[in-house]
């Protein structure tokens, strides 16, 4: 399934990586030079996880269990990382139900947080055809503060700082599973720091993609 299901998706590109790393602003960009269409996984997160059945992410139906001190206060940043639903691929079968969807379409660039490497290696049948983006932690700091998402999700707790703290240690150590893994598989990661443009990173992104 998988090796038909990769030549099905030779007109996708993926644009994966860290949260805050500017996945979706730079596969706008891109999609629109090139004249490709976005699948943002983000913007779907709701969907996929109603067609989830218990079954087959167990780790989502404990976490829609949880009250928001229990998801974001009360456990280590460690815990957090393991138990994520995302991060195990529970949810990612849909993501490739919905790109297959899509075959006639003449290309896509797949973003988001959710394409792990290890689950979208075996769809590639152009290894170019796939990046992730790795934020430091100054970058992912200047990130969130500026769009504030996490502190929207910090203020729903009864400490919004530890709630912060943990969040974005989560998210550290998420980045670090990320490049170890592109490392591991040889897939193509870019290291976005604060001196990092969006001009410059685009034009990294297209370099990957060989345009």
């Amino acid at each position: 399934m998988r090796a038909d299901a990769a030549a099905r998706l030779r007109h996708v590109y993926w644009i994966g990586g860290g949260s805050g790393a500017g996945k979706s602003v730079i596969a706008g960009r891109v999609a629109a030079r090139h004249g490709l269409r976005v699948y943002a996984t983000d913007d779907v997160m709701a969907d996929h996880g109603r067609r989830c059945v218990p079954a087959e992410g167990p780790f989502l139906t404990e976490f829609a269990a949880m009250d928001m001190d229990e998801r974001w206060v009360n456990r280590s940043p460690e815990t957090m990382l393991e138990t994520f639903h995302w991060f195990r691929g529970e949810g990612f079968g849909p993501i490739v139900e919905d790109l297959l969807r899509r075959a006639a379409e003449a290309g896509v660039i797949a973003e988001g947080f959710r394409l792990l490497p290890r689950l979208v290696q075996p769809l590639l049948a152009d290894p170019g055809h796939a990046v992730w983006l790795l934020p430091t932690p100054g970058f992912r700091r200047a990130a969130f503060g500026r769009r504030g998402s996490l502190w929207e999700i910090a203020g729903q707790t009864s400490d919004p700082e530890r709630a912060l703290r943990n969040l974005l240690e989560r998210d550290r150590m998420f980045t670090d599973r990320l490049r170890e893994e592109t490392k591991r598989l040889a897939l193509r990661a870019i290291e976005v720091d604060t001196t990092m443009t969006e001009d410059g990173l685009e034009e990294l992104v297209r370099e990957a993609f060989g345009w």
